[in-house]
């Protein structure tokens, strides 16, 4: 009973200290989004609020906390700074993925500073060769969000069949190097999200110790190498199900801002003589989207409450359980998208001015469509086919 109470003490003061920031986020998006990446102020208010320990193990100064929470206090963030909150969720959520890596590589992170960060990029386009004691990977990597304030990286990669050469997702691992093995090509340019600095990251024939990377087939599972040490239900909780809220979550809270921004334009803005706000077609639309938004948020804790609660109990999640969520966190993109689309085109002329703040948060909406994991297609195909009583052919879930 007690730690139930410490960690909601530990939400609500997380909570806290993210609304108290959303002021101070505004006030740097500008800076955030010219710079082409999250101010290092930033970087270092997270720090100090905690805000990257919500789910690194204890043993590392975390705080192990429900994912739930974490994204709570992410969706704050968004709907002050879409960029930093993506930052903020991309960054943290690896110190979750490191406690499912044999325990010598979060030793090698945080055994002599725990507040080290790690930036990611698991597009598997690097060359991978297996060697004594591990790897060698080459490649250049793209969309490694925050990697400029960050001193390792997680970068995805397919471990080719030793007979055959075959390159088969079921061999696709996660591979942890540090700062000096790669570098970092500044080419971040883009329309929205430009404060998230997602940079290249470049490597030239590094070596990877076995024990740095982490297997897809393990993560499917829910038992991987760290699970040795962290056995905690929030360690035993599918990777990609934690991972890929980090890229959907900072969209959900950019679509509640727009529709702050939304219904403070229909208090300000005048059509044919009368205020939007007296508009039926606005209220309509109003109701519409606080609706989606909310059942939106629903969904995301009640997937997450009931993945805990199987995890505790010690039984597995359904895979198809798993299917749907995978679905789900992908389809807010696009849902947003549209709901923001809405808002913006009843906005009219106001809605598309250079400073227009529902413009600026449209557009990191926009953006965030690209990332892979919000792309539902091949999830709606290997959904549908599970619906269709075959087997998944995602093992990402």
């Amino acid at each position: 009973m007690q730690q139930v109470q410490t960690d909601s003490q530990a939400r609500e003061a997380l909570l806290d200290a993210a609304q108290a920031m959303q002021g101070t986020l505004r006030a740097r998006s500008a800076a955030c989004n010219a710079g082409r990446s999250v101010p290092a102020e930033t970087i270092e208010d997270f720090r100090n609020a905690g805000f990257f320990r919500m789910l690194q193990p204890r043993r590392y100064g975390g705080l192990e906390l429900s994912p739930s929470v974490f994204y709570e206090v992410n969706l704050a963030l968004a709907r002050a700074c879409p960029s930093s909150a993506w930052v903020m969720a991309v960054v943290g959520v690896h110190n979750w993925q490191l406690a499912l890596f044999d325990a010598r590589a979060a030793e090698d992170v945080w055994g002599d500073e725990p507040a080290t960060l790690i930036s990611s990029s698991y597009a598997p386009v690097g060359r991978i060769r297996a060697v004594d004691g591990g790897y060698r990977l080459s490649g250049k990597y793209s969309f490694s969000s925050g990697c400029q304030h960050c001193d390792w990286v997680m970068l995805g990669g397919i471990v080719p069949d030793a007979e055959s050469g075959a390159m088969d997702m079921k061999n696709f691992r996660t591979f942890l190097l540090p700062a000096a093995d790669y570098r970092i090509e500044e080419n971040w340019d883009v329309i929205g999200l430009k404060g998230t600095g997602s940079h290249d990251v470049v490597v030239e024939d590094a070596f990877v110790p076995a024990y740095r990377t982490h297997g897809i087939m393990d993560a499917f599972r829910c038992d991987s190498p760290g699970n040795a040490v962290n056995s905690q239900p929030l360690y035993r909780l599918p990777w990609q199900q934690v991972f890929v809220r980090a890229v959907s979550n900072a969209t959900l809270g950019a679509c509640e801002a727009v529709l702050d921004e939304f219904i403070s334009l229909c208090d300000a803005r005048v059509v044919m003589g009368r205020k939007l706000r007296d508009d039926d077609h606005a209220k309509n639309l109003i109701a519409r989207v606080s609706n989606e938004l909310a059942n939106t948020r629903c969904v995301m804790h009640a997937h997450f409450d009931q993945m805990l609660q199987l995890a505790t109990a010690g039984q597995p999640i359904p895979v198809a359980d798993r299917v749907r969520y995978r679905y789900e966190s992908a389809a807010i993109a696009r849902r947003c998208l549209d709901l923001s689309t809405d808002m913006l085109t009843l906005s009219g002329s106001a809605g598309i001015r250079q400073d227009s703040r529902l413009l600026a948060l449209h557009l990191d909406i926009l953006a965030s469509q690209a990332h892979i994991a919000n792309y539902t297609v091949p999830l709606g195909i290997n959904m549908g086919g599970t619906l269709l009583g075959g087997d998944t052919s995602d093992y990402g879930i």
